[in-house]
């Protein structure tokens, strides 16, 4: 382990847009960004806390190239600075006593990855003396947290083996299937998805849970993702399950009522919002609104967007539990909330006469700063 260093160097700032970003921008308010290097196992990452106001900053760790990007290492940084963000007001609305943290491994996973270089990257979380707990993120799974273990105590989402909860993706997809109870709840006064058609795009291991509940509940539902093994096994699991080939088509699928991203982030973009058929918007995907203002575009064409910071928490729900030995009874209780929180934000989104989505980042902001308040009396 060769250095750890913070973004500012000891000759001066480092003029860097991820550094405006951590400085100036309103994007910004980062507690501390921190990055790791160690040569001999090829580490480069970037840890980034944006607070603990509520407590130790908790998130995955990210393992990805940044390939296509004009300067990986700047894209890596301004990424890690947006999921730091993005984490605590997650965990805010989570009502976790958790604040908001992510790093980024710098590096293609399937050509780097080693048990020395996660070895070496445990090494550096733990020097941050617990104001940083790591989970698993894009790139990363839960035998890495295993091995990443071995150096550092401030890790979860290990394997049961390991004193873990391991695979998120059953709570994660409860918790989704609560927001859109509560969408429904809002929109047609009872809080179920029967008879209602609903589209999920993106049938990996939180999508296919996710229809799991919405046919046991009585959905018709309508599916699609880019590969065909994944709707096979869909199907011959659910054969009422209707598949089309792609999201572009299910997005336009005529008396949709419900829309469910489960795939990548952007997928509420221009292209898509103008031609979406359905009438709330709820699924597991990251970072669905492309950028600030499609919230507004949801809202003006009389979509309901359910926030999907809010409705995808139960993984972190779960991981959390895990610091405290994990009990799969009290996180799914925990999750069951989400459908109250939802409810809530939507009811301030009308009082307010904002969009969900500018509701729940309000009341996350002001949990955070009551938080901050409190711990200054």
């Amino acid at each position: 382990m060769t250095d750890v260093r913070p973004a500012v160097s000891a000759d001066g700032p480092v003029e860097t847009k991820a550094l405006h970003t951590l400085f100036h921008s309103d994007q910004g308010g980062h507690e501390q960004v921190v990055l790791c290097q160690d040569h001999e196992s090829g580490l480069k990452a970037v840890i980034a806390i944006h607070s603990t106001a509520l407590g130790p900053a908790l998130g995955g760790t990210r393992f990805h190239s940044y390939a296509s990007a004009d300067d990986p290492e700047e894209a890596a940084v301004l990424d890690a600075l947006n999921l730091a963000r993005g984490m605590s007001y997650k965990n805010a609305l989570a009502g976790l006593e958790h604040g908001g943290g992510k790093a980024v491994i710098i590096g293609d996973p399937d050509q780097l990855k080693s048990e020395a270089l996660l070895e070496a990257y445990g090494r550096f979380v733990a020097s941050l003396g617990g104001r940083y707990v790591t989970a698993c993120d894009v790139g990363t799974y839960v035998q890495d947290m295993d091995v990443i273990s071995r150096t550092c105590r401030w890790v979860t989402g290990r394997s049961p083996e390991n004193g873990g909860a391991g695979d998120s993706s059953v709570l994660t997809s409860f918790g989704v299937f609560q927001g859109m109870r509560a969408s429904a709840k809002h929109l047609w006064g009872e809080p179920t998805l029967r008879g209602r058609k609903v589209g999920v795009s993106g049938i990996g291991k939180v999508g296919r849970h996710l229809v799991e509940h919405l046919v046991k509940d009585g959905a018709e539902v309508v599916v699609t993702d880019v590969r065909p093994e994944a709707v096979d096994a869909i199907r011959a699991a659910h054969p009422e399950v209707t598949a089309v080939a792609d999201t572009d088509t299910l997005i336009r699928t005529e008396g949709l009522d419900v829309y469910a991203p489960c795939a990548l982030g952007g997928a509420l973009n221009d292209e898509t919002v103008p031609v979406l058929t359905a009438k709330a918007v709820c699924g597991a995907a990251n970072n669905q609104l492309a950028h600030p203002g499609v919230e507004k575009a949801l809202a003006d064409r009389g979509v309901l967007y359910a926030p999907d910071y809010v409705v995808n928490s139960g993984g972190v729900i779960q991981v959390a539990d895990e610091l405290h030995g994990f009990d799969f009874a009290r996180a799914k209780a925990k999750a069951e909330k989400i459908y109250d929180t939802t409810l809530s934000i939507f009811e301030r989104a009308k009082a307010d006469g904002v969009p969900p989505a500018v509701a729940a980042d309000r009341i996350a902001e002001q949990r955070m700063a009551d938080a901050r308040r409190a711990g200054r009396s």
